[in-house]
């Protein structure tokens, strides 16, 4: 293999200290703080959840432990020898058994590699160690509030205890509070592990196949937003185009990374309100942003006892289109389309007809395990 290749494997760009990452060293608290407010959170969930099935813990969502590097896998056909990488893919797998509710979003990331090499094959687990999962390892049990709680008084009552917790120093949110659970992209020699409420995370792929968290990229300080699941890298220019969205302004801002690794400002996109925008489309050209009816309505959540994102029927949903190296948005077109609200888009180009395939397509949207039932492909 390829000197390049192998720092490929290795998961960054060479030995020593990671550029633009921070090592993530969390320091919770425990104390008669922490058992106050773990008192408190019991009662509130006692007299005020009503349990309910947890569909994504059970049967093929279930949790799984940690597997250490297993050698020899048992091959049905032929790998060549030439063959020689690792396949790796993550998705949320909780350590620690919820409080009260539970979403699919939730859990803890965990990346699953098969090691091929000489043609023989190798399976590995291991969590993304985020602040997140370090700090519940340190209590032994779940602290960070989940998406499957905000629904109604009760949601509201358990932001009020993350805070709490936050204020306290009894959870450190220094580092964020993401699960890196949802994808994982490669840029600039690093393999990232990505959440879209919180910043990427370096993991390195050992040579043996085994999988290590190395720290979280704030890119020398210049990322204070969070960073989506799905950023473009562009195979030509080797650049990668991202975003995040926040429920204060401004709620959606885009960004850069040069091929070489450098983000560049920030290019705040002006919507009229914060909404829930997981993924985007870039072309040779231009970026295509959308703005759909999914909104960050906390009160509604309180009032119609509805989760803290509300997809809107009565709205309409609208594409914009930027530019891909604006350094503003003043040169950003929107256009109008029917009511829906879309996860994920693929195959984009620019035409005058049509930017991009899209798929994810849903309609009516309350983020509920019956949900799954409307997406169309």
């Amino acid at each position: 293999m390829a000197e390049e290749e192998q720092n490929k494997l290795k998961g960054y760009g060479g030995g020593g200290a990671v550029k633009g990452m921070v090592e993530v060293n969390p320091q919770p608290q425990k104390g008669l703080t922490s058992k106050l407010i773990d008192w408190v959170e019991k009662l509130i969930v006692k007299l005020m959840y009503y349990p309910q099935p947890l569909h994504y813990l059970s049967g093929n969502f279930a949790p799984v432990d940690e597997t250490p590097p297993t050698t020899d896998l048992i091959v049905k056909g032929y790998l060549p020898e030439c063959l020689n990488g690792e396949f790796v893919r993550v998705g949320p797998n909780p350590k620690f058994a919820p409080v009260a509710g539970y979403h699919w979003f939730d859990g803890d990331g965990m990346v699953h590699g098969v090691r091929i090499k000489d043609g023989k094959a190798t399976y590995v687990s291991r969590f993304v160690t985020t602040s997140r999962l370090k700090q519940e390892e340190f209590f032994g049990g779940a602290k960070f509030m989940k998406i499957g709680d905000l629904k109604g008084l009760f949601g509201l009552l358990m932001v009020n205890m993350q805070m709490l917790r936050g204020k306290t120093k009894v959870l450190d949110l220094s580092y964020g509070q993401g699960t890196g659970n949802t994808a994982l992209i490669y840029h600039h020699g690093k393999l990232l592990a990505l959440s879209e409420a919180d910043k990427p995370y370096v993991l390195k792929v050992l040579e043996d196949g085994d999988l290590q968290t190395l720290g979280m990229m704030d890119y020398d300080k210049r990322l204070g937003h969070s960073f989506t699941a799905h950023p473009k890298v562009d195979p030509v220019t080797g650049e990668m185009f991202t975003f995040g969205y926040s429920h204060t302004p401004p709620y959606i801002t885009y960004r850069v990374i040069s091929k070489d690794g450098f983000m560049h400002d920030p290019v705040p996109i002006t919507i009229s309100d914060p909404i829930m925008m997981h993924d985007f489309a870039i072309t040779e050209n231009y970026a295509i942003f959308m703005d759909l009816p999914l909104y960050f309505r906390p009160k509604d959540m309180v009032k119609e006892k509805k989760l803290i994102f509300t997809f809107d029927e009565t709205k309409k949903a609208r594409f914009g289109v930027l530019p891909r190296y604006a350094k503003d948005d003043l040169l950003i077109r929107w256009f109008e389309l029917p009511n829906c609200f879309i996860f994920h888009n693929g195959a984009c180009s620019f035409l005058f007809t049509a930017i991009c395939t899209l798929n994810s397509l849903l309609v009516g949207i309350d983020f509920t395990y019956e949900d799954q039932n409307q997406v169309h492909c």
